[in-house]
């Protein structure tokens, strides 16, 4: 029967009783539940209210704590039962890393701790061994090598993979050093890269081949809440399982499947308990919360619920580093999970155990005839004296597991309590065992009692963003004469505005670039000077150009994955001599200007060429006009840019042609500790669709990519050329 055939007052009581299977917490129910569904939360007497919404609770009571933990655990074997819950696959051996995979960071391949240009080689250990100093190491790696750099041409999620240096074996490689150090390796999937070229094979296939070609341990859905079981099913039919990682919390059903996921949590003062965990223990989820600069409520509600936390500081090229406390905390959080991790995936996990001091909360966690509880301190201030209130129990041995030292417990009737010091925001573990101490528990004892010797609050928690420097341009000789393919650019005062067109990031400090005159990276840039003459290439480099180049040097680069990709046999398609040479590094585009005994333009000068004094819009004014740029293309497979004199309406004030919207051009280069990028300026022809993650045109003058720069080989680009300047008397 379907309810159109109910009557209202029928279909409401069937209404209520269907919500009624459900909990006040959890879902459904009663007005109780927080929209933020991917987290439960504590029992309300918990909660801090103001007098005008009704004062807070004195406090929890014992029958406050077990009608809570009745209600959710009823709605966890609930739901088990109408998902039809199968958690098989956690028992698999290949994939029960995942259950102590605490620390995941989300890692840039153009990391600079990542790989060395000049060395031509991955440096895994560099990077492994800086987290494992500033902050206690890493159990898992998410490699990102594709976004936001996806887009500029039409290299799908798979081929910027196969673009990165070495190819596949090379990848394979690296992959195989991060498993040397015990790290396993996830890599991205876009769902949304439907507008670059077609894979040839269903999506969840050509992962799981591809991932079965490097090692690769697992997959990270992005922008998933949920990656489907046909994608885990594809992997196990290679004979390769995978662990999948969904951007959001995945549905109920998909627990089952999604063995990992990320928690995009709100931080109120009371910590809530994640629902996905709680569904099924074993499964990890790593806190995701790559703006916030603080990190002491990632990591305490990880410590609370027993999961991880994604570790991820570069973003996007944009450094959001660690303090020197959140990466102490970090060492102890993470050395204290390793050490218990058999205990954080118990199915008899009880959230909220009650504390007797306000503001301090735990999760208890037995197995066998032991029990470990995670505690935190949400007050800011310390706590001394009496923290947790325990039955009698004869032949038992408490330990502070945070301070790595035994305790003696009070017995004040049929009660044992425990004494021990919580710092501010700080956190603490306690064991209860009548055995003996095994020896990985002596190790984690002796290991906590030396980290904790220095308190947390002795380490600064000022943030700081990262410095930028501009790579420098070496001046060149002015022309012995006047050169028929350049235009002089006149000397000129001139106001340079220009912003990047990063898709994330706002208008944090930190983003886009710092110029020389300035004292920290930002977006939007404004500058008053004086531009010195200069001269600068009529057009954009062409295929019969480079082609001279390479007939009288024999230039050819070390790195040459990718290098002059569209050409065959040495030389480029017929018809294509006056087009722009594409799948060109810097570093080609380099050798090819000092042969000419030119260099590349700064930005400023490239605008200023393509603006003139008078601020326009685009070269030839301030409206939009079709006919002076190549019509887009839009496809997935890619015509090539069109010839360097195909659009004579596109000309500057100057006479400078072909500057926006046929191919990118390289300018200058920009370096801080943990990134370097290219300033890209015109635009290009290719406008991938279907997503508003694709790398960003910017044909307004007033507008610069910036290409994240890792290695020639991933650097190449189908849409990026280049043109050259030089110095004038």
């Amino acid at each position: 029967m379907t309810s159109r055939w109910l009557p209202p007052l029928a279909l409401l009581l069937l209404c209520a009783a269907t919500l009624a299977q459900d909990t006040k917490y959890v879902s459904g129910g009663g007005g109780a539940w927080d929209p933020e569904w991917q987290q439960i939360p504590g029992p309300k007497c918990l909660e801090i209210r103001s007098l005008w919404e009704g004062g807070s609770s004195p406090g929890c009571t014992a029958e406050d704590h077990q009608q809570w933990l009745a209600d959710v655990t009823h709605w966890r074997d609930e739901r088990r039962i109408r998902i039809g819950f199968d958690g098989s696959r956690y028992e698999l051996p290949g994939l029960q890393w995942t259950q102590s995979s605490f620390i995941q960071p989300q890692m840039m391949v153009e990391d600079r701790f990542f790989y060395d240009p000049a060395a031509h080689r991955y440096t895994v250990d560099r990077y492994v061994d800086d987290t494992l100093k500033r902050y206690g190491g890493i159990d898992a790696v998410l490699i990102w090598p594709t976004y936001p750099n996806l887009g500029i041409d039409n290299r799908n999620q798979h081929d910027l993979i196969r673009s990165l240096p070495g190819g596949i074996a090379g990848v394979r490689q690296m992959v195989a050093d991060f498993h040397r150090r015990g790290v396993r390796v996830l890599f991205p999937m876009m769902m949304w890269d439907q507008g670059t070229g077609d894979p040839g094979e269903p999506w969840p296939q050509a992962i799981a081949s591809l991932m079965a070609q490097i090692g690769a341990d697992g997959i990270n859905g992005d922008t998933q809440d949920g990656v489907p079981r046909a994608f885990s099913e594809a992997a196990d039919r290679v004979g390769h399982p995978l662990a999948f990682q969904p951007e959001g919390g995945p549905a109920d059903e998909a627990v089952a499947y999604d063995l990992l996921s990320w928690g995009q949590y709100k931080f109120p003062f009371v910590p809530r308990v994640d629902r996905d965990k709680w569904l099924e223990p074993r499964h990890m989820v790593n806190i995701s919360d790559r703006w916030k600069r603080q990190k002491t409520d990632d990591l305490q509600f990880a410590f609370f619920n027993g999961i991880g936390w994604e570790s991820w500081e570069n973003v996007w090229g944009i450094w959001n580093g660690i303090t020197p406390r959140d990466g102490e905390a970090t060492r102890r959080v993470a050395t204290l999970e390793r050490g218990i991790a058999p205990f954080l995936v118990s199915h008899d996990w009880e959230p909220f155990f009650p504390m007797l001091q306000f503001g301090v909360f735990a999760s208890r966690w037995p197995l066998g005839d032991e029990t470990v509880w995670t505690i935190i301190n949400r007050n800011e201030y310390n706590l001394r004296g009496s923290q947790l209130e325990l039955p009698v129990q004869e032949g038992v041995h408490y330990f502070d597991l945070y301070h790595g030292v035994e305790l003696a417990g009070e017995r004040r009737n049929d009660k044992t309590v425990l004494s021990f010091p919580l710092d501010a925001k700080d956190y603490g573990a306690v064991l209860v065992t009548k055995q003996p101490l095994s020896d990985s528990l002596k190790d984690l004892m002796a290991k906590m009692k030396m980290l904790t010797a220095t308190p947390l609050s002795s380490l600064s928690d000022k943030w700081t963003f990262l410095p930028q420097e501009m790579e420098t341009v070496t001046p060149t000789q002015p022309p012995s004469g006047i050169p028929s393919d350049m235009v002089k650019i006149p000397e000129g005062d001139f106001l340079f505005k220009v912003q990047g067109i990063e898709i994330e990031g706002s208008n944090d400090i930190g983003v886009d670039l710092e110029y020389p005159w300035e004292d920290s990276p930002r977006r939007y840039h404004e500058h008053g000077m004086h531009v010195r003459s200069f001269w600068i290439d009529k057009y954009p480099t062409t295929n019969q150009e480079f082609k001279k180049f390479l007939d009288a040097a024999h230039y050819h680069p070390q790195d040459d994955l990718n290098f002059l990709r569209d050409w065959k046999n040495g030389t480029y398609p017929d018809g294509w001599g006056d087009r722009p040479v594409t799948w060109i590094s810097l570093e080609d585009a380099q050798a090819y200007a000092s042969w000419a005994g030119k260099r590349l333009p700064h930005e400023w000068e490239w605008q200023y060429a393509a603006q003139g004094p008078d601020g326009r819009l685009y070269p030839w004014g301030n409206e939009w006009n079709a006919s002076a740029v190549p019509v887009p293309d839009k496809g997935r497979t890619m015509r090539g840019p069109d010839a360097v004199t195909d659009h004579p309406q596109g000309a500057s004030p100057f006479g400078v042609m072909d500057l926006v919207g046929n191919v990118w051009q390289w300018t200058d280069v920009f370096v801080d500790q943990h990134t370097r990028a290219g300033v890209l300026r015109g635009g290009s022809y290719y406008q991938p669709q279907g997503s508003i993650w694709y790398f960003p045109q910017a044909y307004l003058l007033t507008e610069h990519g910036k290409l994240l720069m890792m290695a020639p080989s991933l650097d190449r680009s189908a849409t990026l050329g280049f043109r050259c300047a030089q110095d004038a008397q």
